[in-house]
């Protein structure tokens, strides 16, 4: 297929360009304008529903307080005490009239009902009543023994009626107020009941709902009690049932004290609006067809997308000329190019732009380059600092390599240098653990970093839970420089105990003018640190306090290389172990020390020879051949040569000539009992480490006996192990995927389910169903 020329795609940008923000900014409009008259719609609910409550709780309210002066008035007292017989006809005339003084207009109350359960008389509109003989006597008995005080609540109006009159309720339902009597005794034993139709409270509703310009027919306003019940809505015959009969289930998003929401009421979308009233916890309900309030956005909408179809004609149209205009020079380079490079003359659509990417891709290159060098530079000054301090780099190209990390301006300014090494003290009686001291320490790196100038030091490290940092100074008076180092430490002491309320303590190394004295400066602030045992915590101590001035004498001793070469004999390895010895020796031998200092490192080496044999059960009498001691031995050696030589025959040869005898017979044993430890502890987090503790070896050395006995690594043999019992489950058990793979340490069923396919090259289901059909 033909490529599109650039003219061509700078015309389709340019409409592209003009119609994306022409789109936006329609859209934007019309979706701005459905929010706001949502928006208003819904605010709109609220306040309404607000309105709805504060009228009915006027009335309820009312109530209440009429209520409370009838129990409280002599003549009910009188009557709760009194069995009303025929003789008491004015005290139940007074205490009808108390009654019917609380059914006013305003209150909306139709009936009021006393109960007196314990002398047997029940009083309401129609009359005194013998309690025991009220048809629905047994439903007001259990209201007076409910453990509740008073409340709202919906019962049946036919409750409340005689047979005389009742047809003549005006509602099936009505609201009563209940409150127990006698209101200070412990047992009650009866009850007042003041009654509202549940139908004229409806009316305020309609009344507040009315007076709403935006409502529709489609809206309807509803009151739930606490349980979710219709206490009032448009259609007497829902009032009394649950709201999913009006076909709203979202009950359980009405938490709040009031909010927003939408929600499918009978197979439509509605906003729902709703308050909860604080007084009864009574839920007022407005549902709002979404077809209503997206009326009038739709208008808006076709207004928006016939202004947006005129600008986008127009902006084509200018598109079309502009990129005419704008493409005049780059054909004008096209020529140029067909000019100088005939061959391209094919692909002359496509030229500009392989040109473009071209350089795109080497400028993009060159940045990607910057930056990941940029981000690697202090991972590796930081790497190397840590090297540095241990001895580990050529001290003749120190000072090089730290130019080269953007270290050369501070140490050519320096005349004085000092390491300083801080440690934390201890955890206890503070806010932390022992399992925070690597987030601590990573805390007081950064500090350092923010209260030191960077032109004064280096960048921090950690090295083995210890701070170490090197601070210089272009002052060269000794004195003015060691007081300082005193003052930045305090401040750093200070500062680190007022945030992060912990003690520390420092040691400073003797000041040095030279770089290459770096891991000796390392070293004394080290063993400054040691006197803490003796000082006590939150110390700053310069290694001039303890060595009368003199610097430490460092001996740079190969520890990670007698590692190597120990690991190697109990492994057996002679030639792995040949050329550990030739590194370790090296390495002593290529500092500069005297003869008698060689010796130190020397004598090191063959007493960590000598405690493996003694460990392992080797008599030292199989190492030493000659009359004297081993230590005898070597010190009379004179040259490199002859002592590495030594070495090999009188100590490192025999020892391997030991463990290989006993590999043989141990390998088997050490693999049987991790192959136990696999099948026992499979549906664990077990690693080799922990079996390598558990069996009292190098973990290194497990690794290597194990892949010896077994040609397979640990990880992989524990990973087929539970392979093998993830297939046995599915084809024997009914145990759910996700708890296999929670039972083989995976992190979620996924993963599992990934390995399972790139294993058996089908899914745990796909498994489990073709085993049940076999």
């Amino acid at each position: 297929m033909r490529s599109l020329s650039y003219l061509t795609k700078m015309t389709i940008f340019g409409c592209l360009l003009s119609m994306l923000p022409v789109l936006f900014i329609g859209y934007f409009s019309y979706a701005t304008s459905s929010r706001e008259i949502q928006k208003h719609v819904n605010q709109g609910k609220l306040q309404l529903l607000s309105q709805i409550n504060a009228n009915v709780e006027q009335i309820l309210t009312t109530v209440n307080h009429t209520l409370n002066q009838v129990i409280n008035s002599t003549v009910l007292k009188s009557a709760l005490n009194s069995p009303l017989t025929v003789s008491d006809f004015k005290l139940v005339d007074n205490l009808r009239n108390e009654l019917r003084h609380m059914q006013t207009f305003d209150t909306k109350l139709e009936d009021v009902v006393l109960v007196n359960e314990k002398n047997d008389w029940l009083v309401k509109n129609s009359g005194v009543y013998r309690f025991s003989d009220y048809e629905y006597n047994e439903q007001l008995s259990t209201i007076i023994h409910e453990p509740e005080g008073a409340s709202w609540t919906l019962n049946p109006s036919v409750w409340f009626y005689s047979e005389e009159s009742a047809s003549g309720a005006i509602c099936p339902y009505s609201i009563s107020l209940v409150k127990k009597l006698p209101i200070t005794g412990l047992t009650p034993y009866g009850l007042v009941m003041a009654n509202i139709p549940a139908c004229s409270l409806q009316a305020q509703l309609q009344l507040e709902r009315n007076e709403q310009a935006e409502s529709n027919a489609s809206d309807t306003i509803m009151v739930l009690d606490e349980s979710y019940r219709i206490l009032l809505h448009p259609s007497r015959e829902l009032i009394g049932q649950p709201a999913a009969a009006a076909g709203f289930d979202d009950t359980a998003r009405l938490s709040s004290p009031s909010g927003q929401f939408q929600a499918r009421v009978n197979d439509r979308s509605y906003a729902v609006s709703y308050y909860k009233s604080p007084y009864n916890g009574w839920t007022y309900l407005s549902l709002t067809s979404i077809s209503s309030l997206t009326r009038e956005s739709n208008k808006i909408g076709l207004y928006t997308l016939g202004v947006c179809l005129f600008i986008l004609l127009l902006t084509t149209l200018l598109a079309w000329f502009g990129s005419r205009r704008m493409y005049s020079p780059i054909e004008k380079l096209l020529r140029m190019i067909n000019e100088r490079l005939p061959e391209t003359k094919r692909r002359r659509a496509d030229e500009f732009q392989m040109i473009g990417e071209q350089f795109s891709r080497l400028f993009q290159s060159n940045s990607l380059l910057e930056d990941q060098a940029r981000q690697h530079l202090k991972q590796a000054r930081t790497f190397y600092l840590v090297r540095a301090y241990q001895g580990q780099t050529k001290l003749s190209e120190l000072t090089a390599r730290l130019s080269g990390f953007g270290c050369g301006d501070r140490l050519g300014e320096w005349r004085q240098m000092a390491v300083m090494t801080l440690q934390l003290d201890s955890l206890e009686q503070t806010r932390y653990e022992r399992r925070d001291v690597d987030l601590l320490l990573f805390a007081v790196h950064n500090m350092i970093e923010e209260l030191l100038p960077p032109d004064r030091r280096f960048d921090p490290v950690a090295i083995d839970q210890t701070v170490v940092l090197l601070y210089g100074s272009p002052d060269a008076e000794r004195g003015s420089f060691n007081a300082e180092l005193y003052s930045v430490t305090e401040h750093l002491q200070s500062q680190i105990r007022s945030f992060l309320g912990l003690s520390v303590s420092i040691g400073m190394s003797l000041p040095f003018e030279s770089i290459k004295q770096l891991p000796i400066a390392y070293r004394e602030g080290l063993d400054a640190l040691k006197h803490r045992l003796k000082l006590g915590e939150g110390i700053v101590v310069q290694y001039e306090q303890l060595n009368s001035g003199k610097h430490y004498v460092r001996i740079n001793y190969p520890a990670h290389s007698e590692s190597e070469l120990i690991d190697a004999i109990k492994l057996a390895d002679a030639d792995k172990a040949r050329e550990a010895l030739g590194v370790f020796m090296s390495k002593v031998f290529a500092e500069e020390m005297t003869p008698q200092e060689y010796q130190i490192p020397l004598a090191r080496l063959l007493n960590s020879l000598i405690m493996v044999t003694q460990e392992s059960g080797i008599g030292i009498g199989k190492l030493s051949q000659g009359q004297g001691t081993l230590y005898e031995e070597m010190i009379g050696l004179g040259t490199v040569p002859d002592i590495e030589g030594w070495f090999w025959h009188s100590a490192i040869q025999p020892m391997l000539r030991v463990f290989a005898d006993r590999q043989s017979s141990q390998y088997q044993n050490i693999s049987e009992k991790i192959i136990d430890l696999v099948q026992k502890h499979y549906d664990t987090d077990l690693s080799l480490e922990e079996c390598a503790s558990r069996l009292n070896y190098n973990g290194n050395y497990l690794s290597s006996v194990f892949r010896k006995e077994t040609n397979v690594s640990f990880s992989e043999y524990l990973a087929a192990y539970r392979f093998n019992m993830a297939k046995k489950w599915l084809a024997d058990t009914d145990m759910p995927i996700k708890d296999i793979a929670a039972r083989l340490r995976y992190n979620n069923p996924q993963n599992f389910i990934r390995s399972f396919r790139k294993q058996e090259g089908m899914t745990p289901g796909q498994y489990r169903e073709r085993n049940a059909r076999e």
